[in-house]
Formats: C-alpha cells, structure tokens, sequence
C-alpha cells in the first residue's frame, strides 16, 4: 500500500479549503462519510454532491487518480490503512514528532469540517429547549460517559438542574420517570448502541424531549426529537475514540454558550457568584 493512498482522506480534509466550490460539496460528502462514498457510483455521488459528474472526475484527478474507479480503490484503501485500534491516521513506525502532528492535525481538520457541516438552526431549536427545560440529563455510554459527565459540569452552572448518567439501569429508570419539559441529550458517536437506543425511545415515549448528538441515518437519529447530526470520520468500531470525542465536547460548549447567551446580561452575576465561590481554594497567581 503506498503513502499516497493511506493519506488520501487527510488529503481531502487538509485541502478542503482551497478546493473550488464544487470540488468541495463533493469533498464535503467523502467526508461526511467515506464508508459509504466507496460504494457509490459516479452518477450517485454526483446527485449527493449536487454537481455534475465531470466535476466528480475533476475532483478525482487532482488527487492524482486517474479517475472515479481509481479513486474508489484508494479511498477504501485508506479506510484499511493506519495503525488498528489507535487512530488511521497513525502508521506502525511514526515517530513521536509524526505521530504527535498527524493526532492534532487530524483533530483539527475533522473539527472544522463538523463546523462547516452544523445547521445554526438546529443550534437554535436546542438551545431553546435546553433553555425552558424544568431539567436536563444527559446520557453517554463507553466513551461518551465521560463527555455526558463534562455537560453537567457546564450546565449546572446556568442554574438548569441537570444530571449525567453512564450507567444503564440508571438511563433507563431517569427515562421512564421524564415528564413534559424535561430533556434528555443522548450522546452517542455511532448511534448504533442497542440499550441508547431503546432508552431515547422510552424517554421520548414519557413526554421528554431528545436531544441526540450522533450521526445522521443512524437508529439514534429516528429516535431523536431533535438530531445534532456529528459527522462519521471516525470509524471507532475499529479504532479509539478521538477527534470523535473531542467534536462532541465541542459541539456542547456551543450549546452551554447559546443558554448563558440565552440568559441576558443579568444572569452574569449568577455565573460570577458561582466564580467567586471558588477563589478561596486556590493559591494566588504570582
């Protein structure tokens, strides 16, 4: 397997910016999710991308490919190549300077395309039903137990009484008992965890709204009041949750900034208050 095909996607996503806008919206769905671009013919991911199919051969060429087919080859072989159950963006023999830049650059790059990729309105609709919340929960199982643990640390903080649970039963228990008003964020990468699945369902079913931060077309998503649709880059069927994580966190401190927002000017003394109440367990800065 050559160098050029184990970094094709990093390729893509470190060339996003520069590429024209066609060229782009096809880069836009590679990316979104490359699995399923390796099965789509040219004339589908041309309809997907909104282009024409002389764009898509464009766009395949300036990667070096010879054309569509080729594309597809290298594409699937980069989904295969990097080191397993650690991150594809990592190679066996990196050295710490290589493989410290490729973890940050892929973060980076996989941050930005989540950005480009959010819908304000959907920020808006979950902002508005965090805001009114009589309370919130959110819930994460693996590791998205401990992103729900890191929303309650944020939330609490806008007065909004909140809870994080990673256990189960306790998931299961707080859905059933969720009434009108209440919201449950079930945070899942995948959307594909048998019992999130089973539990946003109940919840929603009690009279709760569901908020999910997972991918789209997953059985997370048709459970879900409301989908904040994460970006599938990241196969961690296979490989450890990183830039993953690191997206979902991010996506939150957007929502934990939209409620204070939310809030006005006058809820600023309520945060300093909360502030303040800390000083008194550090040591001064020199």
């Amino acid at each position: 397997m050559n160098t050029n095909s184990v970094n094709l996607l990093e390729q893509i996503r470190q060339r996003l910016e520069t590429l024209n806008k066609s060229e782009r919206k096809v880069a836009t769905v590679i990316l979104r999710d490359p699995q399923s671009a390796t099965r789509l013919s040219i004339t589908a991911l041309a309809q997907a991308s909104g282009v024409s199919e002389p764009t898509v051969n464009r766009f395949c060429r300036s990667f070096d490919n010879r054309g569509y087919p080729d594309f597809k080859i290298q594409l699937a072989q980069s989904l295969a190549g990097g080191m397993p159950y650690v991150s594809r963006s990592v190679e066996q023999d990196d050295s710490t300077e290589e493989y410290t830049d490729k973890i940050f650059s892929s973060t980076i790059a996989e941050l930005d395309t989540a950005r480009q990729s959010l819908q304000p309105a959907l920020i808006s609709r979950a902002v508005d039903y965090l805001s009114q919340a009589k309370q919130v929960a959110f819930f994460g199982l693996g590791g998205s137990g401990p992103v729900a643990q890191d929303a309650q640390h944020k939330f609490f903080r806008l007065n909004i009484p909140v809870m994080a649970y990673d256990d189960v039963l306790m998931q299961r228990m707080v859905a059933a008992g969720a009434n009108t008003g209440d919201v449950v964020v079930v945070i899942s990468y995948t959307g594909r965890t048998r019992e999130l699945v089973d539990i946003a369902r109940l919840a929603r079913e009690s009279g709760a709204t569901v908020i999910g931060l997972t991918s789209e077309r997953s059985p997370l998503a048709e459970e879900c009041t409301l989908l904040l649709p994460v970006p599938i880059q990241e196969d961690t069927d296979i490989y450890m949750p990183m830039t993953s994580r690191i997206i979902q966190l991010t996506l939150l401190d957007v929502l934990a900034t939209g409620v204070t927002l939310r809030r006005g000017v006058d809820f600023q003394r309520y945060l300093k208050k909360i502030k303040d109440s800390l000083i008194p367990t550090r040591y001064p800065q020199e």
